[in-house]
């Protein structure tokens, strides 16, 4: 009876020695919403409570310890105040967070994944006109010889850190600083202008970094990462389009299937589906991804250049992503950041600037033979087809260039011409003053 007695003591014992504790608590502070991850060692059972008159939400947490100090969290930009806890009924958390205006809080559990272990995930959404980041509203003005807008997605980020490299790299730091060199080299050209989807470390849904490059009326997505595989000798660049039904390769299976997994929260996906399923029309798409094909062949060409390719075609796969019916649509792996040799490079700023190049080569040949409609470089390509002159008798060379307002030198050279000679019926293109 005794043995009885204690082994039911041990067993209650080791209950309470083995309630969950929170190992560590992370944040991110998103443009639109600041998130709050919690690391546990098991699953928990818990209440989130928002209170006003202060702002402030109450996180209660059954049979759970803290592990970790909170004190140190940077609360910078975001619309927590302070973070108060203190045990409760003995077994229980309570954690506070005040806040200096109201949020829309949202929060759910994760199961392991990967190398993240159980999650309790905390988001405080701002509410329309409290938010602490803001983007300037574009000018009705720029739709008047707009410019060709790129959307620019660095991948991964926040608690999602994509790959990692032989050193440790993060595919999640790399594939941002490309992206913002990226940005540098489009805006550096006239008549195109880059947006960031993702400008810091947070992470977005899949969903949502298309949703942002419509907002900004993108006429193409780019989603910039840097590849992993199990052989550490794999290397090369690649650029993929999106596939309605197979993939290309065992490679571009292998990284849509990488890609796809929910590592950070993005759960609900049906709603993505099933918007994609009803606004997805053939139309639409195929014509979305002739011209994704033909951008991305214009990348590749671009891009082999100056770095190995791991394919010298646009694969197809299944990736989330690329999912926005009606944007052109590309991912580029820029490299396999699982190889020392280019986990390496991938870090290095010059080649950083030199796949920036390189990308945008490929996308500008293809916008300027192809410019959007009501874009300044379709603009420029009417008023450059328009601006032609039939020679007629009494015409020559002087007096067109005067009538034109162009030296002599550019007519000839605009027309290739060795000679002061034309003839009757003779069409010249008339360049630039």
């Amino acid at each position: 009876m005794k043995r009885f007695i204690l082994l039911i003591f041990c067993m209650l014992f080791a209950t309470h020695v083995l309630a969950n504790s929170i190992s560590s608590v992370r944040l991110w502070r998103a443009p639109d919403h600041t998130r709050l991850v919690f690391d546990l060692d098991g699953p928990i059972d818990y209440k989130l409570i928002s209170l006003a008159e202060p702002d402030r939400l109450v996180l209660d947490i059954s049979d759970t310890t803290l592990g970790t100090s909170l004190d140190d969290i940077d609360l910078t930009d975001t619309p927590i105040v302070k973070i108060r806890y203190a045990g409760r009924n003995n077994n229980d958390l309570r954690v506070v967070l005040d806040l200096n205006n109201q949020v829309q809080p949202r929060s759910f559990l994760l199961k392991p994944n990967g190398d993240a272990g159980h999650r309790l995930v905390v988001d405080l959404n701002d509410i329309e006109g409290t938010a602490v980041v803001s983007e300037p509203a574009r000018d009705p003005k720029l739709d008047e010889k707009r410019n060709v807008v790129v959307a620019i997605d660095a991948g991964h980020g926040g608690e999602d850190p994509g790959a990692s490299g032989p050193t440790k790299s993060r595919e999640k730091h790399v594939v941002l600083a490309i992206a913002n060199v990226l940005a540098e080299e489009i805006n550096a050209q006239p008549g195109f202008e880059a947006v960031l989807v993702r400008k810091g470390d947070y992470y977005i849904k899949h969903k949502r970094r298309w949703e942002i490059a419509r907002e900004s009326r993108a006429d193409l997505f780019i989603s910039v990462h840097a590849d992993a595989f199990t052989d550490p000798r794999a290397k090369g660049s690649s650029v993929y389009a999106l596939s309605r039904k197979g993939t290309t390769s065992a490679m571009a299976r292998f990284l849509a299937d990488s890609e796809n997994v929910d590592l950070a929260g993005e759960v609900n996906l049906g709603d993505q589906e099933e918007m994609v399923a009803k606004t997805l029309t053939d139309l639409v798409m195929t014509s979305s991804l002739v011209t994704s094909l033909d951008i991305g062949e214009r990348i590749i060409g671009a891009m082999g250049k100056v770095t190995h390719m791991h394919s010298k075609r646009v694969e197809l796969a299944n990736f989330r992503v690329l999912k926005a019916p009606d944007i052109p649509s590309l991912l580029v792996e820029t490299g396999f950041i699982s190889n020392p040799s280019e986990e390496k490079k991938l870090n290095s700023s010059s080649h950083q600037k030199k796949l920036a190049k390189a990308i945008t080569s490929g996308l500008k040949a293809y916008f300027e033979s192809n410019p959007p409609m009501g874009t300044l470089l379709a603009w420029q390509r009417e008023a450059s087809e328009k601006a032609k002159h039939v020679v007629v008798r009494g015409d020559s060379l002087t007096s067109i260039a005067s009538r034109y307002g162009v030296s002599m030198a550019a007519l000839k050279k605009a027309n290739n011409l060795n000679s002061n000679t034309i003839r009757i019926g003779q069409t010249l293109r008339i360049p630039s003053s």
